[in-house]
């Protein structure tokens, strides 16, 4: 059964909607993105969005919203975590919560490229816009930027990304970019998460908009780290994605890929939400262990 403040969510969610803006209004915003140490630390939570539910074998693990918000509020409650990407839906429950104080919120823009769907890639901006982003008091904005050369549709998305970011950026708000080289393998949409792909992922998604000003980019840990976060000065976060069966090896390649110059901490979702051993905040403290006290 819910408990005493999920009760009240639901009811102020049925009888007083209106405190949502509010409360927003009201929220205790962090001072600056980064910590003292020049770190990011966010926990995402947009997939079930965009219809992905999966985690493992179980294909609804994520359906559980009451359980889902419970895991986001003990992961927020942790050391060195300092806030939260997610959609309207999850990001509004979190605040009614009062999970959201003093922290980074980043407010998810297209979810449109619906999971298994005909048009997933279609990356429609179906979420939040710059202007929402901006009146809920929330610290940036995250589009996914597939590019699948073979689709004429993926010009339409990149051309979406970039006005995004000029939104975001006369705004003075983060544009986080999550860019992948895509392709279509026996009807299923597939990221190309090879190195040269990545490489050219990230140099497409640096060079949008009419300023990089406020751009990060959310980028895979793939093979040759190294070389490919040379091909951008922007900052980066490491997203997370899911860490299979070995969440120890996820870890270690994180650990690697934190100390390159430009990588500044970590957006992850599934891997510390839905641990193997369903210990949430030991997930989260193991990577937030992760993190460099100091800026490269």
């Amino acid at each position: 059964m819910p408990s005493e403040k999920m009760s009240l969510l639901l009811e102020t969610r049925a009888r007083s909607p209106h405190r949502i803006a509010e409360l927003a209004k009201a929220r205790t915003r962090r001072p600056a993105l980064l910590g003292k140490g020049g770190r990011l630390f966010i926990v995402a939570a947009d997939h079930p969005a965009r219809g992905v539910l999966r985690i493992g074998q179980d294909p609804l693990a994520m359906a559980n919203r009451f359980d889902l918000l419970e895991r986001l509020c003990t992961a927020l409650a942790r050391p060195g975590v300092d806030g939260v990407l997610g959609t309207a839906d999850i990001l509004e429950d979190l605040l009614l919560l009062g999970a959201l104080e003093g922290k980074v919120v980043i407010g998810s823009m297209n979810r449109g490229g619906v999971a298994g769907s005909a048009f997933e890639l279609d990356d429609r901006f179906t979420g939040y816009d710059p202007p929402a982003v901006a009146s809920m008091g929330f610290d940036g904005g995250k589009m996914l930027l597939r590019i699948d050369r073979s689709d004429p549709a993926s010009v339409a998305t990149m051309e979406a990304c970039a006005r995004a970011i000029d939104g975001l950026a006369e705004r003075r708000l983060m544009a986080m970019v999550e860019p992948f080289m895509s392709r279509r393998v026996d009807g299923k949409v597939k990221n190309d998460l090879s190195p040269d792909a990545t490489t050219h992922a990230v140099a497409i998604a640096s060079g949008l908009g009419r300023t990089s000003a406020y751009t990060w980019l959310k980028v895979p840990v793939v093979d040759d780290m190294e070389r490919v976060m040379a091909t951008s000065t922007l900052p980066a976060l490491l997203l997370g994605g899911e860490a299979g069966g070995d969440p120890d090896a996820a870890f270690e390649r994180w650990r690697k890929a934190l100390r390159l110059p430009t990588v500044r901490g970590l957006v992850v979702g599934r891997t510390l939400l839905y641990p193997p051993n369903d210990d949430v905040a030991g997930a989260v403290d193991t990577a937030a262990g992760l993190l460099p006290k100091e800026a490269s």
